[in-house]
C-alpha cells in the first residue's frame, strides 16, 4: 500500500515535467501533475508521527 504513495509522486513529477517540456506548455496537464504529486506527498506525510507528541503528553499531565 505504501508503494502507491511513491508511484503517485513519481507519476506526478513525470507528468509535470512532460507538460513543461513541450514547446507550448499545457496548463491543465501541469496542474494535474502537480495535484498528483501533492496527493502522494500528503499521503506520505500522514504516516509520519509528530516530533513532540511525547513531550506534549508529559506537559499536559504536569499541569
Amino acid at each position: 500500500m505504501k508503494y502507491i504513495n511513491y508511484i503517485l509522486i513519481v507519476l506526478g513529477a513525470v507528468v509535470a515535467i512532460y507538460s513543461k517540456a513541450e514547446e507550448e506548455q499545457n496548463q491543465y496537464i501541469l496542474i494535474a501533475g502537480i495535484l498528483i504529486l501533492m496527493a502522494g506527498i500528503y499521503r506520505i506525510s500522514k504516516t509520519i508521527p509528530t516530533k513532540n507528541s511525547e513531550e506534549n503528553m508529559f506537559e499536559d499531565n504536569e499541569n
